[in-house]
């Protein structure tokens, strides 16, 4: 039996439940890992809230570090004892050993701690796929990146400046404003005593950008687009503030030709060719100190409840690991 946090209902944290489960062996194609660090990440709150549908009763989390400690037939490419990171569904990363398929995981460099990749497996590669793959920044750029002291908006920072491209960042005080400063952003917006659309259009000589990062969704969707130059990309990738409202395609015309883009980890890493070259750039810009993994917050598992709490009110910097 193994400790794992399972949910039999959607809701507030109150519903997480930390139990003993039955972890069993591996299947087919599956490994069984035993968790040193788990990732904490706002797409957890989603399913735990019924934003994000899941069979219930079910589990939550999908990023963590471990090492391997059954392989199942078939599998190819890894060992009883190799240290291991992923990303990824099926949820049940909150848990101190899990079973799991094996073609989402990729081998960790002994450079790289385990609580290191448990904090930037999802945050690092969604920042990969977003700069390098969704839209290709290049030096010169000036883009805007909402949420620049969360976990993901950290990473972009970093690297963002080591591109060359000016980072304009949203964040919610003074405080994560010189955090996002310190960690790379040329520029720094507080949205809540300043207006973000006016601003991007200061910093920009009425021009905007060409593309914006956005992960808030509701409250920042119509201000992003506002940001954009004509035929800007908009890459909304989350929904922090709730989902997005629907709106008529016409609004994107109207602003000069936009692009829009709802992209996924999943989809960029779908094949262990993608998989790996994304983990891989990954871990080449963590090991030349290009990117500093900033874990700000540690917790128990069993005390997951203030973890989520503490995510969704916005009182995070940085990565946050639960501990098994």
């Amino acid at each position: 039996m193994a400790k794992a946090i399972r949910i039999s209902k959607t809701g507030g944290p109150e519903v997480m439940e930390y139990v003993d489960v039955e972890v069993g062996q591996p299947g087919p194609g599956e490994v069984r890992i035993r968790h040193a660090a788990v990732g904490l990440n706002f797409i957890d709150c989603y399913f735990r809230s019924g934003l994000y549908p899941q069979p219930l009763p079910g589990g939550l989390g999908q990023e963590a570090a471990g090492t391997i400690e059954a392989v199942g037939p078939g599998v190819a490419g890894f060992q009883v004892g190799d240290r291991v990171a992923y990303a990824g569904r099926p949820n049940g990363a909150y848990s101190e050993e899990r079973v799991m398929p094996a073609d989402i995981l990729v081998k960790l460099p002994d450079s790289i701690s385990f609580d290191t990749a448990a904090a930037m497996m999802l945050q690092g590669m969604t920042v990969q796929y977003l700069l390098r793959q969704t839209y290709q920044v290049k030096a010169g750029d000036t883009i805007l990146f909402h949420a620049a002291a969360g976990g993901i908006g950290l990473i972009a920072c970093q690297w963002a400046r080591a591109l060359g491209v000016n980072l304009i960042g949203t964040v919610s005080s003074d405080e994560k404003a010189a955090l996002a400063k310190q960690h790379g952003a040329a520029h720094v917006i507080n949205y809540k005593t300043e207006n973000f659309v006016e601003r991007v259009k200061e910093i920009t000589g009425g021009k905007g950008v060409p593309v914006v990062y956005d992960s808030i969704g509701k409250d920042t969707f119509i201000g992003s687009l506002d940001c954009l130059r004509p035929r800007g990309m908009m890459v909304s990738f989350g929904n922090a503030s709730g989902p997005v409202t629907p709106f008529s395609t016409g609004e994107l015309a109207s602003r000069g030709s936009l692009y829009l883009t709802r992209p996924s980890l999943g989809n960029y890493t779908a094949t262990r060719e993608d998989l790996d070259a994304t983990a891989a750039d990954l871990f080449a810009m963590v090991d030349s100190k290009q990117i500093s993994i900033e874990i700000n917050q540690r917790y128990a598992l069993k005390d997951v409840g203030q973890a989520h709490a503490d995510l969704e009110g916005r009182k995070t910097t940085g990565s946050t690991i639960l501990i098994p």
